[in-house]
C-alpha cells in the first residue's frame, strides 16, 4: 500500500510539472512574515495588455492591475513601492505563483474552479468578460451581426457565446488579437469578438472601432494566490484589502481612470 501511494504521488507530481512547467526546487513563495522582512512584494503582471498592464512611452509599466499591486503593496508593506513587478506570458501566470517564483500574480486571471484546485483566488477585483468588437458604424446592436462575419480567437471560450447570441453569425478562427484586427481592416470580417478589457486598449488605440454595448459573457478576475496554510495571512491581507477598495470606491474610480 505504502509503496503504491508513493507512485501515486510521483505520477501526480509528474503531471503538474508537465502540465505546469517544470517545478522550481529552489525559490519559494514568501510568507506574510518574510515578505515583511524582506520589505517587498514579488507579483507578475502583465506588460502588453492595455489598460491593465502595459509600457508607456518610456517603457514604465501602467495600468488597473499595476495600480492594484502598488496599491496592495502599500497597504501591506507601509510604501506603494515595495513591489517587483514581473512581466509574465499568459501561460506563465499560474506557474510563477504555483512553482513558487513570485508571490502574487494580478495578470488577467479569471478565477475558475478547475484553476482554484492548484492555486487560491481572491475576492475579484474586476469583473471581465466577452463583448464584440466592429468599425462598421451600421453595426449596434448584436441583431446587426445576424448573418456576418465574426473573428473570434481560436478554442476561445467566447466562441460558445457567440453560436448562442448569435446562432447564424459566421465565425472565423484567429490566432491573436493582431490577426482579428487584420481581418476586420482587409474587410474579411465585419466584427472581432473577445474580453472586454482588451477590446478596450484596442479602442483606446484604435478610436475608429467601437463596442457594441452588449456584454455576452461575466467573468472575475482575481489575484492568484498561493495554497497551504503558511500563506493564510497573506490571503487574508489581499482580500480584505481588495474588499476595502471595493468598499470605499477605490477600484471603481481606478477602473473608471483606465477606460474599463
Amino acid at each position: 500500500m505504502n509503496q503504491l501511494h508513493l507512485v501515486l504521488s510521483a505520477t501526480l507530481i509528474l503531471i503538474f510539472c508537465l502540465f505546469f512547467g517544470e517545478i522550481d526546487l529552489v525559490a519559494s513563495a514568501a510568507t506574510m512574515a518574510e515578505i515583511k522582512q524582506l520589505g517587498y512584494l514579488t507579483v507578475a503582471v502583465k506588460d502588453n495588455l492595455r489598460p491593465l498592464g502595459f509600457r508607456d512611452g518610456n517603457g514604465n509599466l501602467q495600468g488597473l492591475e499595476i495600480d492594484l499591486a502598488q496599491r496592495l503593496a502599500g497597504d501591506l508593506l507601509g510604501k506603494p513601492d515595495a513591489v517587483k513587478l514581473q512581466p509574465v506570458a499568459n501561460s506563465d501566470r499560474l506557474p510563477a505563483v504555483f512553482n513558487h517564483q513570485v508571490d502574487l500574480a494580478i495578470a488577467r486571471v479569471t478565477a475558475t474552479e478547475s484553476r482554484s484546485r492548484i492555486v487560491t483566488f481572491s475576492v475579484p477585483y474586476y469583473y471581465d468578460g466577452a463583448a464584440i468588437v466592429t468599425k462598421n458604424t451600421a453595426i449596434k446592436q448584436l441583431q446587426d451581426l445576424a448573418t456576418r462575419k465574426i473573428a473570434v480567437l481560436n478554442h476561445s471560450s467566447t466562441i460558445a457565446y457567440i453560436k448562442y447570441f448569435i446562432p447564424k453569425a459566421e465565425l472565423v478562427g484567429v490566432n491573436s488579437y493582431a490577426q482579428g484586427r487584420e481581418q476586420i481592416e482587409s474587410g474579411k470580417v465585419d466584427a472581432f469578438a473577445a474580453d472586454v478589457s482588451v477590446l478596450k486598449g484596442w479602442v483606446q488605440e484604435y478610436p475608429q472601432y467601437q463596442i457594441l454595448p452588449t456584454k455576452l459573457s461575466t467573468e472575475p478576475l482575481s489575484v492568484v494566490m498561493p495554497k497551504g496554510l503558511q500563506y493564510d495571512e497573506l490571503r487574508r491581507g489581499v482580500n480584505e484589502a481588495i474588499a476595502r477598495y471595493t468598499a470605499t470606491g477605490w477600484l471603481k474610480e481606478r477602473t473608471n481612470y483606465w477606460g474599463l
